[in-house]
């Protein structure tokens, strides 16, 4: 397109202090004894409330309502140390429901206030209720509130004690929530329905970014086994059926970089694709973060599997993190359905 010769993803200086700062914060806050630590609920609620310090939600939202007003490309490149550092914190879910509420109005800056400056935690169901039942709501085991989609209505529940914990092999705090009488409405109609799927495209390209983080720690996990492990008396790095393997997910994975970020630069500055972007990057980024943390498994051999080594906590996030959405061939499908929409003017 157009647009895109004006693209540019090499993160800009003040980006690049962005990534720093959060390298650093979460190589001291998030290393991977805590992430142990925090199974198997997956919530580390120190390294929660030392985000939200940091300004990990203000950051999220926009100047007109109280918020540092970052882009989501900025909040994409947090998000990618997010992953590689396997965070047990809700900063997506927490990020994506801040960014809604502040377009739904009074209601919904009722509730933006206490999730900014009082610790109140709200997250976001991706699937509207089945039964009066939300299902593997992310973040549904430790948030306060819930925002979520129901006959055309965007709604805002306290969630008290209707959820359930749903043990995953993911270690996320996701929970089935029973919705009741107690849920108020945000917005109807058309842009309910708008600001909801737009919200759900952020969190998915959010994801993306951070399951690349994921994906590319984990071959940075594999190419130090090659080198350490031996057999038959040489680095089983130097055989090509591991190098090879490990070239192609590193391939893989800095294609997913750049889909990743330009579905995120698209938020703002190519609005037409974002949702195509946003779609075909969490499949794109799912499918090559889960190849390349089960190539370094693999690559291990029997240790692997093993709990005591930090392989397997990459492999089953990168299952698991972005299957609260959909597995990437209904993302795809979702992709090719907006392109089509934006093609036709539909």
């Amino acid at each position: 397109t157009s647009k895109s010769r004006d693209m540019d993803l090499n993160p800009s200086e003040e980006q690049q202090q962005l990534i720093e700062a959060f390298v650093a914060f979460y190589a001291k806050e998030s290393p991977i004894d805590r992430v142990r630590a925090a199974e198997p609920m997956g919530h580390d609620a120190t390294l929660w409330s030392h985000l939200r310090d940091m300004g990990a939600l203000l950051m999220a939202v926009d100047e007109a309502s109280g918020g540092w007003g970052a882009s989501l490309l900025d909040l994409a490149l947090v998000a990618e140390q997010h992953g590689r550092y396997l965070g047990s914190a809700p900063l997506i879910e927490g990020q994506t429901a801040v960014r809604l509420l502040a377009q739904t109005g009074s209601i919904g800056a009722e509730l933006l206030g206490p999730s900014l400056h009082e610790g109140r935690l709200v997250t976001v169901a991706l699937h509207p209720p089945q039964n009066g039942v939300l299902a593997m709501v992310p973040a549904g085991a430790v948030a306060d509130d819930v925002i979520f989609m129901d006959q055309g209505r965007l709604m805002a529940m306290a969630i008290g004690g209707r959820s359930r914990f749903v043990a995953n092999i993911g270690s996320m705090p996701v929970a089935d929530i029973t919705i009741d009488g107690t849920a108020v409405e945000l917005l109807a109609g058309e842009l309910a329905r708008t600001l909801f799927e737009s919200a759900r495209d952020e969190w998915l390209v959010l994801m993306a970014n951070a399951l690349v983080g994921i994906g590319t720690r984990s071959i940075e996990i594999g190419v130090e086994y090659a080198k350490e492990r031996h057999a038959f008396g040489v680095p089983i790095g130097s055989f090509q059926a591991v190098s090879h393997g490990l070239a192609d997910a590193a391939t893989a994975m800095e294609g997913g970089t750049l889909l990743a970020r330009e579905a995120a630069w698209a938020a703002s500055e190519d609005t037409g694709r974002a949702a195509q972007l946003a779609n075909f990057a969490g499949g794109f980024c799912t499918e090559a973060a889960r190849e390349a943390s089960y190539r370094s498994l693999h690559y291990h051999g029997g240790y692997g599997f093993m709990l005591e080594f930090d392989i397997q906590l990459f492999f089953r996030r990168a299952k698991a993190w972005p299957a609260v959405f959909a597995e990437p061939s209904q993302m795809f499908a979702r992709g090719e359905i907006d392109r089509l929409s934006t093609r036709t003017g539909g």
